[in-house]
């Protein structure tokens, strides 16, 4: 994800940045504002509408109960008037996108649902939200012929999204329903306090039972299709992945990842540069098989598994996060998808057998 940074001098200072997640890409913004010293007194929520425009009061109002308008460092109501010096931080939702979300019935597996949130386990091979060469079929037409369906009333144009996963990476998503939960699940988001472990299978041997990946990741300098590791800090941000081994299939290994971090492609492209590509991860040259091995009939298997396997091999496997109404910690799993699982069988069978 890139920066977006503006400076204005002298009256108001404004950094504007985006939350540098993977699974929020796009969906929130970070506002940094310094009142200006000659700022007379003003409601908070009036005072952000000058910065945001395409806002809303009910939806900065709603902001502030979530305890994302800091001021200070403390949490403000919308009724509290800023004045001069006052160090303001915001996360606030982007405004709806400019294309019409179509309704479609699209089966989606949901797993949990209330009057504020509803917990998805996605499939692989569906796109979260529309975008270039994705316009329909995606999660969010089949949210919004749910809400419909359902008689709920929800800005389809935004769909509460909370956060996203790669288009064929399967698993967990929680969906805000309305602003108040929207603001306050983004702020768990945002400050890492959401509980979530993914699943990866990784080409080669790990050689630690477990281990943690540091590293910028920013876009390919070459490809920009990749993101990629920048060791030296000389480009990307700081990203951080935890990993444990989960068992060994001699040259294909399943690990558990926890996020210190989110980055783009985080897991994706800290393995790739660990020598442990994703299996079957096309974009980072994971659907080569692995060479050296001597087995028989080997590279006939590989193939095999990449057809039960069609995808780069990524769960999101846990989901938890506190309720925004009830405060209750909520907690799912999901368990292994069934290509991944087939694949599993099969290399069990094989190795087994060798």
């Amino acid at each position: 994800m890139e920066d977006n940074e503006d400076f204005f001098e002298d009256e108001i200072l404004e950094q504007n940045e985006t939350t540098s997640d993977d699974e929020n890409n796009g969906l929130f913004e970070h506002l940094n504002l310094i009142v200006d010293k000659k700022q007379e007194p003003l409601r908070i929520d009036k005072f952000l509408l000058i910065f945001r425009q395409n806002s809303s009061r009910n939806k900065i109002s709603q902001t502030c109960r979530a305890g994302n308008v800091v001021v200070n460092g403390n949490p403000v109501k919308q009724n509290y008037r800023v004045k001069p010096g006052d160090q303001i931080s915001v996360l606030l939702a982007r405004p709806p996108r400019e294309n019409v979300i179509v309704p479609q019935d699209i089966p989606i597996k949901i797993v949990y649902e209330d009057d504020d949130v509803l917990v998805v386990d996605k499939a692989a091979g569906m796109v979260v939200h529309p975008g270039h060469g994705n316009w329909d079929g995606t999660l969010v037409n089949a949210l919004a012929f749910h809400f419909e369906k359902n008689g709920l009333k929800t800005d389809l144009d935004r769909i509460g999204l909370v956060h996203r996963i790669d288009k064929d990476t399967s698993g967990l998503l929680v969906i805000a329903k309305n602003e108040y939960a929207l603001s306050y699940l983004a702020k768990q988001f945002f400050d890492r306090k959401t509980k979530r472990l993914y699943w990866a299978f990784v080409w080669g041997n790990i050689a630690d039972e477990e281990g943690t990946i540091r590293g910028n990741i920013g876009r390919h300098l070459k490809n920009r299709m990749q993101m990629a590791v920048f060791q030296d800090g000389s480009h990307g941000k700081h990203a951080v992945t935890h990993f444990k081994v989960l068992e060994r299939f001699r040259y294909m290994t399943w690990v558990e990842c926890k996020l210190e971090t989110g980055r783009t492609h985080q897991i994706r492209a800290h393995f790739k540069h660990i020598g442990h590509t994703l299996f079957n991860d096309e974009r980072y040259e994971g659907h080569v098989p692995l060479r050296g091995i001597n087995l028989p009939k080997y590279k006939q298997f590989i193939q095999n598994v990449f057809e039960i396997l069609p995808r780069h091999a990524l769960h999101a496997h846990t989901l938890g996060f506190v309720h925004p109404v009830t405060k209750k910690e909520m907690y799912f799993e999901s368990p292994m998808p069934e290509d991944m699982q087939n694949a599993v069988e099969r290399w069990r069978k094989y190795l087994d057998s060798n």
